[in-house]
């Protein structure tokens, strides 16, 4: 009851432009949308389906059409403002389950199956964005059209080619703010979360370097030390005592020893919400017992297994942490800070200075106009 009482009355986080101090500014600042921002699997949008993708509270309709083109629009009719997202895909349009007005990938109004009453074919034109499919996702770019083709997307060349590296993705929906989660991905003082599934341990950060829109962080650490991720891990040809890390940005990617890697995109839905893709490849693993590189054709069934039996239930203790962490922030977002890893400081700047950029821009000026 007394904790109750004290929860009633309290004073909101404060927004950025209210913000007094780095924690409170990076915990709501939004990311810039002039990048390519993965929103869901490719496989998830098969030919005549849309669906609902939401970057920052801006909704938008993503859809493929019967040509198998996918095609990216403001996520609402002019009519009457039904979200089109709960409508359906015809040849290559996008059609309202209202009144059943159909758009086409450009955003215009193509056609009204009812009566016009005598007037023409309403000049409508909805936004629309680019869009993108790599690597098994979706991607699009929210921020200003002009800028997709020349705004570079992550490149992974160990995916591209006639040999590409096995992978596998997990995705998650956390309540958590999008700072929170890059924080947590490159932060190895957590290992104490992970005791079970030991991803690193005895971690000690080596290098801290800032280039631009880049964080590097290096630590001397144990990779893949926990029980089920060592008999798979051929220490021959890897080194697992350090692994290197990146906040590229608005992406994030760690490397061992170039053999094993990853990388998380985030989209953030709004300042409590985000969706993480994680996205690992992997140049080779052993067949336990022996000094055997494992086939290719073996190692995705290992991966497909390892995907719910270490991937998924190790992320799920981050997700844990956090939506803590955010409801932790919620309630005592006026307490001291008392971050000790320089990296984290590092990660925040990054992420305070480029939405400060955007914010100062005209897009980003008129965009919060809205």
């Amino acid at each position: 009851m007394t904790e109750m009482l004290h929860t009633i009355g309290r004073a909101p986080p404060p927004s950025f432009e209210e913000a007094r101090n780095k924690r409170q500014k990076v915990r709501a600042a939004g990311l810039d949308p002039n990048h390519w921002y993965a929103v869901e699997y490719a496989q998830a949008v098969p030919p005549g389906k849309v669906i609902e993708v939401t970057f920052w509270r801006r909704s938008v309709a993503v859809f493929r059409g019967e040509d198998g083109a996918l095609r990216a629009v403001d996520n609402r009719c002019a009519h009457r403002q039904l979200k089109l997202s709960g409508g359906r895909v015809h040849g290559c349009n996008v059609v309202c389950p209202y009144h059943g007005w159909e758009y086409g990938g450009d955003g215009k109004l193509c056609k009204v199956p009812h009566e016009l009453f005598g007037k023409p074919l309403p000049k409508i034109e909805l936004r629309h964005y680019p869009v993108r499919e790599r690597y098994g996702l979706v991607w699009v770019f929210f921020g200003d059209p002009a800028r997709a083709d020349a705004t570079p997307m992550p490149e992974i060349p160990e995916l591209d080619g006639p040999k590409p590296w096995a992978r596998l993705l997990v995705d998650f929906t956390w309540k958590a703010h999008h700072s929170m989660i890059i924080d947590n991905v490159s932060d190895f003082t957590h290992a104490y979360l992970h005791r079970k599934y030991r991803p690193f341990t005895d971690s000690t950060l080596t290098e801290l370097r800032v280039e631009g829109d880049r964080v590097y962080v290096s630590y001397d650490t144990k990779v893949a030390d926990g029980p089920l991720m060592k008999i798979f891990v051929d220490k021959k040809r890897t080194n697992i005592n350090a692994m290197t890390l990146c906040y590229q940005y608005p992406y994030q990617w760690s490397d061992t020893d170039g053999k094993i890697k990853d990388w998380c995109f985030c989209l953030p839905i709004d300042e409590q919400t985000t969706r993480a893709f994680f996205l690992f490849y992997f140049d080779g693993f052993k067949i336990p017992g022996l000094p055997l590189q494992m086939p290719r054709q073996v190692m995705e069934p290992v991966l497909g297994i390892a995907k719910h039996v270490v991937f998924k239930p190790l992320l799920e203790e981050d997700g844990v942490a956090v939506e803590a962490e955010q409801d932790g922030y919620n309630r005592h977002w006026q307490a001291p800070i008392a971050e000790l890893n320089p990296a984290v400081h590092a990660f925040q700047a990054l992420t305070i200075r480029k939405w400060e950029e955007y914010l100062a821009s005209s897009s980003g000026r008129l965009a919060e106009a809205r």
